[in-house]
């Protein structure tokens, strides 16, 4: 039985060198991929590189619930919208039941970044029943054209298109006819808001207005006609304040109020309930006509049920007159354009066009592809970190892990001597691995270092020196039984491997917990636990056992130097023994010792 026990201890002896060649290929590997990637300093977070962070509150306010689900849903939905903007840095998440938070770094545009993530994007197609002009040019200005621009944009327009069979224009039929008197509008607006306002309807109470209501006409409908037309009489879109509650809390199925601005004048509108929303929309992007010069648009293609709609809705716009002939394009309340329809589009596709800029474009459609969210959300509070202030946390987080490294290094030392050196070139390879991987996982899964993150660095140090000592410690045991280094060194290693692995596993396992239950930036000091405790199975494993091994052969350690660490005076080694076996016959006995 000793045969192979030694047989097999002879062999592990014989081979540390494989081990260690293997970590060291595996470390010359990992920093050519980190060099050749281009990416050689970890992806700092936004608490050490500066950037902003932005909370949230939902509101209720569209017929939705607040709820997981729409959270879920709304957190989603921003995250593809920042990603639009190409802020792969940026970091979503939810905090309770009705906040989120928005983390983007610096070097992206704030403000843009903030009108992205916070707007809701509702957008719908809905037909004009009565328009004018409000303010000082309310008399002077004509009725608008097909050319309308939304606050976001000034001077864009929108041109619905379809294919070789039809299309709508974009150009002013008569820029200097007025709008249609108060009289014959008003009594046309009345009789198309009592059939709901739909645009059949509204062709016919073109056609066949009255003085006065029909006999049939309910009441509460009545009443809901009249407050609307008192309400669009008193809108003055000239105000900003006016503008931005103009349409508060209307559903999509009701008929409203709007604003929207063309050349510089606003206009005031007066809009049916909605035909075709933002859900039909399929597909939108933006793109550069190069063929009429029209510059920067904005293109999109309904769905299958979307393009039904929108056919239906612009032939029955089709037969009505000025202005009832026109649908409103409405991007979160404001009326980003006014076309009028000469005839139905059964392409399914829309444009928006006229003076964007490539930044804008294609910011409006990254909100219309990326989908509306669930609730709309107040902007509660932002915070930006200065790129001073990030540079002063992450050099007093490199300073306190600087500072436990050389306490660390001190005691091991003080205690460990020689031992000291196998220690500070184990913490050297953990370390080394470590920022290498964390420079290679910021662009490959978006890792962030943190201040949180740096924290479970520094507590790796520790983590990881626990292991060194644990395996010093079952050496000197070894050694106070009596044994020489290299017998000992093998023996403890059974004995120390099993606590380690015991210790590392609940350490990761720890971390692994925290990082699912948590969000934000703990996360960050999760994930580092966890990829520094599992650096720290890989390093003894693969370099401080094999170290060990080869230093064992040396005489400096296997003569037991007082600066060794392992001397067995200072240890209280007893002298070497073996057993001798008793003469058959004699009485039991102590039994003299021999030198082994």
């Amino acid at each position: 039985m000793a045969a192979p026990k030694k047989g097999r201890s002879a062999s592990a002896q014989s081979k540390p060198g494989r081990s260690l060649a293997l970590i060291l290929i595996a470390i010359v590997g990992l920093t050519g991929g980190m060099f050749a990637s281009g990416h050689t300093t970890p992806r700092l977070g936004i608490d050490l590189a500066g950037g902003t962070s932005i909370t949230l509150e939902a509101k209720a306010d569209q017929g939705s619930a607040i709820n997981k689900a729409n959270m879920d849903t709304a957190v989603e939905i921003m995250n593809r919208r920042v990603n639009g903007l190409g802020v792969s840095e940026a970091e979503v998440q939810t905090q309770g039941d009705r906040n989120i938070i928005v983390n983007i770094p610096k070097g992206t545009n704030s403000k843009e970044a903030r009108d992205q993530v916070g707007t809701t994007a509702k957008l719908y197609f809905r037909p004009v029943l009565a328009q004018e002009a409000t303010g000082s040019a309310a008399t002077a200005s004509p009725s608008p054209s097909a050319s309308g621009s939304s606050s976001a944009s000034p001077s864009s327009s929108a041109s619905p298109s379809s294919s070789a069979s039809g299309s709508t224009g974009e150009e002013a039929t008569s820029t200097s006819s007025p709008s249609p008197t108060a009289t014959s509008q008003g009594r046309s607006v009345t009789d198309a808001l009592k059939a709901d306002s739909t645009p059949s309807s509204s062709a016919s109470g073109s056609a066949k207005a009255s003085a006065s209501p029909s006999a049939t006409a309910s009441t509460g409908a009545e009443a809901e006609a009249a407050a609307l037309q008192a309400k669009y009489a008193a809108l003055d879109c000239s105000k900003q304040s006016v503008r931005t509650k103009a349409g508060e809390g209307v559903k999509p199925g009701d008929s409203t109020v709007a604003c929207g601005e063309i050349d510089k004048v606003w206009y005031k509108y007066l809009l049916g309930p909605a035909a075709v929303d933002g859900t039909d929309v399929d597909k939108a992007q933006a793109v550069y006509d190069t063929q009429t010069a029209a510059g920067w648009q904005v293109t999109m293609e309904f769905n299958s049920k979307g393009r039904k709609k929108f056919a239906d809705v612009t032939a029955q716009l089709a037969q009505n007159t000025e202005p009832q002939n026109e649908f409103a394009i409405v991007l979160d309340g404001d009326v980003v354009s006014s076309p009028f329809v000469r005839e139905s589009i059964t392409g399914g596709n829309a444009q928006i066009s006229g003076s964007f800029t490539q930044d804008e474009a294609q910011n409006l459609a990254n909100m219309l592809s990326y989908g509306a969210l669930p609730l709309s959300f107040k902007e509660q509070s932002v915070t930006t970190v200065t790129a001073a202030l990030g540079g002063d946390q992450l050099h007093a987080g490199l300073l306190a892990g600087a500072i436990g490294l050389a306490l660390v290094v001190i005691y091991l030392v003080a205690y460990y001597r020689g031992l000291s050196m196998i220690a500070i070139a184990s913490l050297l390879v953990s370390g080394a691995l470590t920022y290498v991987l964390m420079s290679l996982l910021g662009p490959a899964i978006g890792f962030a270092l943190n201040l949180p993150a740096v924290c479970g660095a520094i507590v790796a140090i520790g983590i990881t020196a626990d292991s060194f000592i644990v395996y010093f410690e079952r050496i000197r045991d070894e050694i106070r039984e009596g044994r020489t280094l290299r017998p000992a060194v093998e023996r403890a290693w059974p004995r120390a491997r099993r606590t380690i692995l015991v210790s590392d596993f609940v350490s990761f396992l720890a971390a692994a917990v925290l990082f699912i239950v948590t969000v934000g930036k703990v996360q960050g000091f999760a994930f580092t636990l966890g990829l520094t405790t599992v650096l720290d199975v890989v390093v003894v494993f693969f370099f401080t056992k094999p170290l060990m091994t080869l230093l064992a052969r040396r005489k400096f350690f296997a003569d037991g130097h007082k600066w060794s660490g392992l001397d067995p005076k200072s240890l209280g080694a007893k002298p070497p023994l073996r057993r001798t076996r008793r003469p058959s016959g004699l009485a039991a006995g102590p039994v003299d010792t021999k030198e082994a």
